[in-house]
C-alpha cells in the first residue's frame, strides 16, 4: 500500500484540464509537496479542442468553424526534504490561458459595427469573422510544508505570475488591443492530513487572486491608437485533494476545485467606451470534481482511471471568446518507476465539452453544441 501511495495517479494533471471553466488550465496543483524524499519532474501536455457553433441569420444559418486552437502545457517542479518534518518546493506551471480564433477575414469597416456584421453574413461568413483572442499566464510558486507528529501539516508560500494578452475584434469599430506583459504576486496557504499505513492523504489549499497592470494599446477607427492601463486580476481558488487505500494495491483518489470566476473581468478603456461592457467576464463560479481509482499491478508499474465533471451553468449567454460551459472528461494514466528513482508516466484524456450559447447583437442566440477535446500528457521525474 505504501508503494501504491507513491504511484503516479497524477497523470490527470497533465491531461485533465482540457476546456476547463473560464480560462483555467493547470489546476494549480501543489501535490509535488507530498512526494517522498527529494524529487524533480518535468511535464508536457498537448490539448486539441474542437469547438464550433451555429447561428440563424436572415440570410440563412452560418457556422463558426473550429474556433479553438490546439495548445501545449509545460510544467516543472522540484521538491527537497530539508528535515524529517520540513520540506520545500518550487513549481512552474501555466495556470490560465486562452487561444480563440474565428477564421476568415472581416469585411472592411463601413461606418458602423452593424455594417461589418452584415457584410460578414452576406459573404457567407460568421458574423464576427476575424475575431481572435490570446491570453497566456506563467507562474512560479515557492512553498514550504511542515509536518506535525500527529499526521497534520501546514503548507504555504508565494506565487509570482506573468500575464500577457492581445485580441482583434473587427466588429467593434475595427478594434484591436495589445496588453504588455506584467508580473503580479499572490500567495498560497493550506493544511493537510496523512496516515501512511492506509495511504490516506487529504489536503486543502487556497490560491489567492493575483493582480497585474498592463500597458494597453488599443486601436479603433473611432479613437485611432491610444494607450492606457488595464488591470487583470486572476481569480482566487480552493483545491481539495484526497486519496485513500481501499484494498490491497488499490487506491481511490479525487479532488474538488472551486474558482471564483464571477468576480473576473477584463475591461480595456476604449472597448468599455465603445460597447458599454467588459471585454471578458463570467457570470458564475466553477466547481470541478474529479474521482478515480489507481491500481498497482507490479512493483514498478501502476495505472489509473478517472472522471472529471464540471457543472454546466444556468444557460445564460457566455463570452464569444470562450463559448463553452461545463464538461465531462475521462482519463487513463500509467506510470513506471524503476529501482534507481527514474519515473515515467503519461495519460490520455477525452472530454465532452458542455454546450453553451452566446449573443451577437440582435441576432438569435448562437448555439455551440456537441464539442469535445482530446489531451495527452507525459511526465519524466527523478527521485533521490
Amino acid at each position: 500500500m505504501k508503494n501504491l501511495a507513491r504511484a503516479a495517479i497524477v497523470t490527470v494533471v497533465a491531461t485533465g484540464s482540457a476546456q476547463a471553466g473560464g480560462i483555467d488550465r493547470s489546476g494549480q496543483s501543489i501535490e509535488v509537496l507530498f512526494e517522498r524524499g527529494n524529487y524533480a519532474e518535468f511535464s508536457f501536455g498537448a490539448v486539441s479542442p474542437s469547438v464550433s457553433g451555429t447561428v440563424a441569420t436572415p440570410l440563412g444559418q452560418r457556422s463558426s468553424g473550429d474556433i479553438a486552437d490546439s495548445y501545449f502545457q509545460v510544467g516543472a517542479a522540484y521538491k527537497h526534504q530539508a528535515t524529517e518534518k520540513l520540506s520545500f518546493a518550487i513549481i512552474y506551471d501555466q495556470p490560465f490561458g486562452a487561444d480563440v480564433k474565428y477564421s476568415g477575414g472581416s469585411v472592411p469597416f463601413a461606418g458602423t459595427p452593424d455594417a461589418t456584421a452584415i457584410g460578414n453574413i452576406a459573404a457567407g461568413a460568421w458574423p464576427i469573422a476575424g475575431t481572435d483572442a490570446r491570453l497566456d499566464a506563467d507562474a512560479i510558486t515557492g512553498l514550504l510544508n511542515y509536518r506535525f507528529t500527529n499526521g497534520f501539516g501546514v503548507h504555504g508560500g508565494f506565487r509570482v505570475q506573468t500575464v500577457t494578452a492581445d485580441s482583434n475584434v473587427p466588429l467593434v469599430a475595427g478594434y484591436s488591443v495589445d496588453g504588455q506583459g506584467d508580473e503580479g504576486l499572490g500567495y498560497v496557504a493550506g493544511l493537510s492530513y496523512e496516515k501512511p499505513e492506509i495511504a490516506l492523504r487529504v489536503s486543502l489549499t487556497y490560491n489567492s487572486t493575483i493582480e497585474t497592470t498592463h500597458r494597453t494599446t488599443e486601436t479603433t477607427v473611432v479613437f485611432g491608437t491610444r494607450t492606457s492601463k488595464t488591470k487583470i486580476e486572476t481569480p482566487e481558488s480552493i483545491n481539495l485533494n484526497f486519496q485513500s487505500g481501499i484494498a490491497k494495491d488499490t487506491l481511490v483518489f479525487g479532488s474538488v476545485r472551486w474558482v471564483n470566476w464571477s468576480d473576473f473581468t477584463i475591461s480595456p478603456r476604449d472597448y468599455q467606451i465603445l460597447t458599454g461592457g467588459p471585454f471578458l467576464s463570467y457570470t458564475s463560479d466553477t466547481y470541478t470534481y474529479t474521482l478515480g481509482v489507481g491500481r498497482q499491478f507490479t512493483k514498478n508499474f501502476s495505472g489509473s482511471l478517472s472522471a472529471t465533471y464540471e457543472d454546466n451553468d444556468d444557460g445564460s449567454p457566455v463570452s464569444n471568446l470562450g463559448p463553452t460551459s461545463g464538461k465531462l472528461g475521462f482519463t487513463v494514466g500509467a506510470r513506471y518507476e524503476n529501482e534507481n528513482g527514474m519515473i515515467l508516466s503519461g495519460g490520455v484524456n477525452y472530454t465532452f465539452v458542455g454546450d453553451a450559447v452566446t449573443t451577437i447583437g440582435a441576432l438569435p442566440r448562437t448555439q455551440f453544441k456537441n464539442n469535445d477535446a482530446i489531451g495527452v500528457g507525459f511526465k519524466v521525474a527523478y527521485r533521490y
